[in-house]
């Protein structure tokens, strides 16, 4: 069986100096390229997902008709075509083999709501490539993380958090997502 590294969402609405950029993005891009160039051998495959949001309405009410309330509704963030949904310049993106976009008119957090850039699912792809492990990294670890890392513990794959390579909204909530993380059976590691 093989591992895979899913990045979750290193895009530039997400680090700093984004629509919703958290703290520690730009570095988390960076580590997680520096990971892959310094063990090129790690990973059987990397996946990466994007949000990848309509422009023209309100996704699903993801995007907030007046002021958000940052759980439920956010400002506008990630739209597609837009450099705000592109992947951080920090990202080397040459290695990623499976890339996933989401949310494309509804609300999406973890991966495995995304589609291919082949068409098909996050768990399709899994299952075709023999992947039984996954290392999870990326942004934001109280809500995409979380969500990714939830979903892929519930199709079967054994999952690591790389606590070093996440960047988080809140600390509390982030402190909150790794101990449920780790209570539903994924181990919370350094990379």
């Amino acid at each position: 069986m093989a591992r895979a590294l899913f990045i979750i969402d290193v895009q530039n609405d997400f680090t700093e100096g984004g629509a919703l950029g958290v703290e520690g993005g730009d570095a988390v891009a960076v580590g997680v390229s520096r990971l892959l160039a310094s063990h090129p051998e790690r990973y059987d495959h990397v996946f990466a997902s994007r949000d990848w949001h309509d422009g023209d309405n309100d996704n699903g009410g993801h995007f907030a008709h007046g002021t958000p309330d940052f759980v439920d509704s956010w400002p506008v963030h990630c739209v597609s075509g837009t450099p705000g949904a592109e992947y951080d310049p920090g990202l080397d993106t040459s290695d990623i083999d499976v890339h996933v976009r989401k949310g494309m008119g509804e609300p999406a957090y973890s991966i495995f709501d995304g589609i291919t850039d082949q068409g098909g699912t996050v768990t399709e792809a899994l299952d075709a490539l023999e992947i039984s492990d996954v290392d999870v990294v990326g942004i934001a670890t109280d809500y995409c993380v979380r969500a990714s890392a939830l979903d892929a513990l519930a199709a079967g794959r054994r999952v690591r958090v790389l606590t070093d390579l996440v960047a988080g909204v809140a600390p509390e909530s982030s402190a909150a997502a790794l101990d449920e993380l780790r209570a539903a059976g994924a181990e919370i590691v350094p990379s």
